[in-house]
């Protein structure tokens, strides 16, 4: 058979090269891909280096990603990892040109380090989570030791060289046989410097074909399996009838929505609610499966529920506003949605817990979901009559995949790293002092009551509008507490009390509207508001981590 000359351009053997690295990359994925199907999806390699990524990611590269890309930041990391791989396997598939086995070797460690990412994850518990990246660079790693010895164009080990081809023939890869220069087949199978045997361009074109066929197939096989898994669930979510609420949610006065252009609605739609999470594969759950455990420091009686029992429950609907503590002064990430649950106070009351100020030896409960997170909410701010729940429904259906189904756990008055755990599966009554959980780890405060704020929705910033009467509009909350007054001024000018919409359920934010007599120039528009303990939001900026950002909201505007 022809080999490849070495009189061949050097350019296409290394371009050969680098498309074997790629698809060693590619088929290690996709064989993973297949392999997690049996583990769980969880363990590939992308979700569980991108996981390891997020958790070791500082707070203030989080709050980055987080005001960048908003809900894309997972595709970004996600993106950027294949990127990041693509790279280390064409510079793999070069190097293998002269040190073939080293070279095939660097993609078992790839797979090592996806391997520790797995099993290293809050969610793993078992071994198994590192089969998945394990058996994908072993296939890679195999991959690419062939697709190289199809090139035959490589040395065999450190040190040697490629020499020139002496043979016969009248093109370049007219060569049958070897020169005076060749040697010995090394242990990688090639020979020394001098002409190298092997199926030539057509013979690794088709094994590079092959290869992608095959990648190709097995990483569909892998996904369509796992879609049949999410379909599982999809189904399980389709099949659920919410309950009628034994405490329905009263109905909103008149007013609470003033439906102006460009103001933010009342209630916001499921698909319109912001999403900040560090699941970069949403858990889809089979609601027949599901179980929540509920046990630890304090708990006389520990509970087991599925589903049923929590749909069999006196359910509570109420409407209530919801905050990321990621959110920036005027931020997108807060929304208002009706939310139907069991009450939580009531099942630990069945649990036997009692709050601290009752003589309860644990204070922080630690809410557990199944991606691993962990989210500590202090026990007495559960148990003192608000409605903290466990949610089954939201603005009339069962949660959506991305807000939490089958249940998820939400405390009116905490931001949401503090109180709104999705895909919750277990409770845990502790202390503050004996546990920190995930964010708390990461320098966020143990307790995050929701800070009072505004914004100003209208005009957008850098907007132009008519000189003459503008309407200012906007929203401001302080969940739990209540909005009694909301200030607009100009250029730094007096604070005018603009007017309140309809106030809704006190766990709620409230619109506000001002008429701006503007005229024409460029203009600073700023607003503070005051809540029913009579504090006024600071004018001090504070960025959002420890507990959340502070300052007032300001936008800049032309009049013409």
């Amino acid at each position: 058979m022809h080999g490849v000359s070495t009189r061949g351009s050097a350019v296409t053997r290394t371009a050969a090269a680098a498309v074997s690295g790629l698809l060693a990359g590619y088929s290690a994925l996709a064989a993973a891909e297949l392999v997690s199907v049996a583990v769980r999806p969880e363990a590939s390699p992308v979700t569980a280096v991108g996981g390891a990524v997020i958790d070791r990611t500082p707070a203030p590269l989080k709050d980055w990603a987080i005001r960048q890309f908003g809900s894309n930041d997972k595709l970004v990391l996600q993106l950027g990892i294949l990127a990041a791989l693509a790279l280390f396997a064409l510079a793999l598939g070069i190097l293998a040109l002269r040190i073939r086995r080293t070279a095939s070797l660097g993609v078992l460690v790839f797979g090592v380090v996806g391997a520790l990412a797995a099993t290293g994850r809050p969610d793993s518990t078992e071994a198994w989570d590192a089969v998945p990246s394990l058996a994908g660079a072993v296939v890679g790693a195999g991959v690419l030791y062939w697709l190289i010895g199809r090139l035959a164009v490589g040395t065999g080990e450190p040190g040697e060289t490629t020499a020139t081809h002496t043979g016969t023939g009248t093109g370049p890869d007219a060569a049958t046989g070897p020169g005076p220069e060749s040697g010995p087949p090394t242990a990688d199978g090639l020979r020394r410097p001098g002409t190298f045997r092997g199926p030539g361009r057509r013979g690794f074109l088709l094994g590079a074909g092959a290869v992608a066929a095959a990648s190709t197939g097995a990483g569909a096989l892998g996904c369509q399996l796992n879609t049949g898994t999410a379909a599982q669930a999809e189904a399980s979510r389709a099949a659920v009838r919410l309950p009628q609420p034994a405490s329905p949610a009263p109905k909103l006065p008149r007013g609470v929505d003033q439906r102006l252009p460009g103001l933010t609605p009342f209630t916001t739609t499921n698909r319109d609610f912001y999403r900040v999470d560090t699941a970069l594969t949403v858990p889809r759950l089979n609601a027949d499966r599901w179980r929540l455990r509920i046990h630890g420091k304090g708990v006389t009686t520990p509970l087991t529920l599925d589903y049923q029992d929590l749909l069999r429950r006196d359910l509570i609907e109420r409407d209530i506003t919801m905050t990321c503590v990621s959110n920036e002064v005027g931020g997108p990430y807060i929304g208002s949605a009706r939310w139907l649950g069991a009450p939580l106070a009531g099942l630990l009351r069945e649990a036997g817990v009692r709050p601290p100020s009752q003589g309860g030896p644990a204070d922080q409960l630690v809410a557990r979901s199944v991606d691993g997170m962990t989210i500590g909410t202090p026990v007495e701010t559960v148990m003192d009559g608000r409605d903290a729940m466990l949610a089954v429904g939201m603005n009339g259906e069962p949660l959506p995949f991305i807000h939490g189904f089958p249940v998820r756990m939400l405390v009116p008055g905490l931001y949401g790293y503090v109180s709104a755990c999705k895909w919750i599966q277990d409770i845990e009554l502790t202390t503050f002092d004996a546990y920190d959980t995930y964010w708390v780890k990461r320098s966020w405060a143990r307790k995050a009551p929701i800070k009072t704020q505004s914004r100003i929705d209208t005009p957008k910033p850098f907007a132009s509008v008519k000189a003459g009467t503008v309407t200012v509009a906007g929203v401001a909350w302080t969940q739990h507490k209540g909005i009694d007054r909301v200030d607009v001024r100009v250029d730094g000018g007096r604070w005018q009390e603009a007017r309140l919409a309809t106030e809704g359920p006190v766990d709620t934010w409230r619109q506000w509207l001002w008429e701006w007599p503007a005229r024409p120039g460029t203009h600073t528009l700023e607003v503070r508001a005051t809540d029913r303990t009579g504090y006024t939001q600071t004018s001090k900026r504070a960025r959002p981590i420890p507990n959340g950002a502070s300052g007032w909201h300001s936008v800049v505007v032309t009049v013409t």
